[in-house]
């Protein structure tokens, strides 16, 4: 048995698992410039390709399911710890029992997967109501996030609908990456502050009344910070227009 390395990408880890069917069993899966080299075990650096990738690809919605193809996706782009391994052992036991893997909740190969892919969703949903836009010269729309997450592709289509004739940008500040979107159409780009344009000339006057709105509203007597952390979570509060 051997480790794969690879960059980093979905596409590098499919073709890893290609390597583990093809070639040599994984004894572990790793990205490259996180991998600590052990005397126990060789290794062996992946290139990604597209043909073999491609090909574990169609394997898992055909021999599996599509819902379980999209479910490894988002679990990939968790930060999990060791989300490699908790996949390739969900894919193999997918390979020999097919799209029924989805109902053993209780599987030790199928509950980690299974929080894992919850932890995501759930993080999705809370940013849905939590993003705050400002307004950029050029009458842009701009959010920015850090999210525990890899999270913006999922993002996309609920942001292009609800903005479908405002430009926007959400900018992943943790990953250097943003989402980028103008007449409904929309791609995801390395990003960062130097790429930004300044706020427009009403942007501080819009954020001064939104900010008096919020304090205006509030209810002394009521406010529990306990029960605030509870529904969200400390550290999103830094990118809140209100706080």
């Amino acid at each position: 048995m051997v480790d794969y390395l690879y960059d980093g990408s979905f596409e590098g880890f499919l073709t890893c698992i290609y390597f583990h069917y093809y070639e040599e069993k994984a004894a572990g899966i790793f990205t490259s410039d996180n991998y600590q080299p052990s005397i126990l075990n060789s290794f062996i650096e992946v290139q990604s390709e597209a043909e073999k990738a491609t090909k574990v690809y169609d394997a898992i919605g055909k021999k599996i399911s599509p819902y379980d193809l999209q479910r490894i996706y988002r679990v990939f782009l968790s930060t999990v710890d060791n989300r490699e391994m908790l996949l390739l052992n969900y894919i193999r036991l997918g390979f020999k029992i097919g799209s029924k893997i989805s109902l053993l909740h209780g599987n030790p190969y199928v509950s980690p997967v299974e929080k894992a892919e919850k932890k995501v969703t759930f993080e999705v949903h809370r940013l849905f109501g939590l993003l705050r836009f400002s307004v950029l010269e050029g009458e842009v729309l701009y959010a920015v996030l850090e999210p525990d997450h890899d999270v913006l592709e999922f993002l996309a289509e609920h942001f292009t609908d609800r903005y479908k004739n405002e430009p926007f940008i959400i900018h992943d500040k943790k990953r250097d990456k943003a989402l980028v979107s103008q007449g409904g159409e929309w791609f995801i780009t390395d990003f960062t502050e130097s790429n930004l344009p300044r706020l427009s000339k009403n942007e501080k006057e819009y954020r001064a009344l939104w900010k008096k709105y919020f304090e205006t509203i509030a209810i002394k007597e009521r406010t529990n910070p306990k029960c605030q952390k509870n529904f969200m979570p400390v550290r999103y509060w830094k990118h809140l227009t209100e706080i």
